[in-house]
């Protein structure tokens, strides 16, 4: 990637863990609704305190500049809003990343955006600690790629940008395999612990392990009719292993629906369990218990007042 400038929309915890990152790698711009300060802190997984000075705008009030690449970072129920408003600022052919959880907004975005889009998906965990203050709560792995496998080189260059940040990166052609599995891995933790408002590792006791277990074998069924594989091919065992692995490792964690339920915000409900069902009803298969949990979110959802956020 060259130098130009990058802009990460959505200051959220992944979004400012990115612009922190990248800064003094690439010129950074961070947009959001709010201004926030000038100089902000990442805590690093080994404690370590970082603090650097990031170009920060508001997303009606953006300077008179071309991006390299718009990193969109806002929560999924906000991606859309957030690409209309900048879509009349942006020339044709500005790459655009989606960083979104789920399988929602990504094909409507990549038939939509003017220009290159890639989809990430990654296990990087972050916290925001106040205006000025990130943490960076636990080293992972992203995956870029577009969803038609095209733009091969933008991908690769862009991963080595983010791996020599710090984020290891790799570029791929079957990013639409890699967003639903970690759609399935989502569906099968994240409206539980949100529901019961449990860490990720009480998954592992009663009474929560048989309804993991419910809905692993409902996604399993589910993407196997869509063509989808686990890692390895091994059906639903393979499946199960996947979900299970996650927990373990994420045991100590509260994931982001927990976080943003605790908190009185939208939760990703719509992006991560209505793709599940509309292919469930596609392919004529009973979810009950998806169904059961997306409803429950809904309900919630209708009791908030807060309107779906631009970033």
């Amino acid at each position: 990637m060259t130098r130009e400038t990058h802009w990460i929309v959505g200051p959220g915890a992944l979004g400012r863990l990115i612009a922190l990152r990248l800064a003094g790698r690439v010129p950074v711009r961070l947009v959001g609704r709010h201004r926030l300060p000038g100089r902000q802190t990442l805590v690093t997984p080994e404690g370590d305190i970082l603090v650097q000075a990031l170009a920060i705008s508001r997303i009606d009030a953006l300077p008179p500049e071309t991006p390299a690449v718009v990193h969109l970072t806002t929560k999924a129920h906000g991606a859309e809003a957030a690409h209309a408003t900048l879509a009349a600022r942006l020339p044709a052919g500005v790459p655009l990343v989606l960083w979104q959880n789920g399988f929602a907004c990504q094909p409507r975005l990549t038939a939509r955006h003017h220009g290159p889009v890639l989809c990430a998906t990654t296990t990087e965990g972050a916290h925001v600690q106040g205006d000025d203050r990130v943490t960076h709560a636990g080293h992972g792995h992203t995956y870029l790629g577009a969803l038609e496998g095209r733009h091969a080189q933008l991908a690769g260059a862009l991963a080595r940008t983010l791996a020599d940040a710090g984020l290891p990166a790799e570029a791929v052609t079957d990013i639409r395999v890699r967003l639903w599995r970690k759609l399935a891995v989502n569906a099968a933790i994240n409206p539980l612990v949100a529901r019961f408002m449990i860490r990720n590792g009480q998954l592992r006791d009663r009474p929560f392990r048989p309804m993991v277990e419910r809905l692993i074998a409902e996604v399993a069924a589910i993407l196997e009719a869509e063509g989808v594989a686990p890692p390895g091919g091994d059906g639903l065992e393979g499946w199960q292993q996947m979900v299970w692995q996650v927990v373990e490792a994420t045991a100590s964690n509260r994931a982001s629906m927990l976080q943003d339920v605790r908190a009185g915000r939208l939760t990703e409900h719509e992006a991560i369990l209505a793709p599940l069902q509309d292919a469930a009803s596609r392919h004529r298969l009973p979810a009950p218990g998806l169904d059961g949990h997306l409803q429950a979110l809904r309900r919630r959802a209708a009791g908030l007042a807060e309107p779906p956020a631009a970033c």
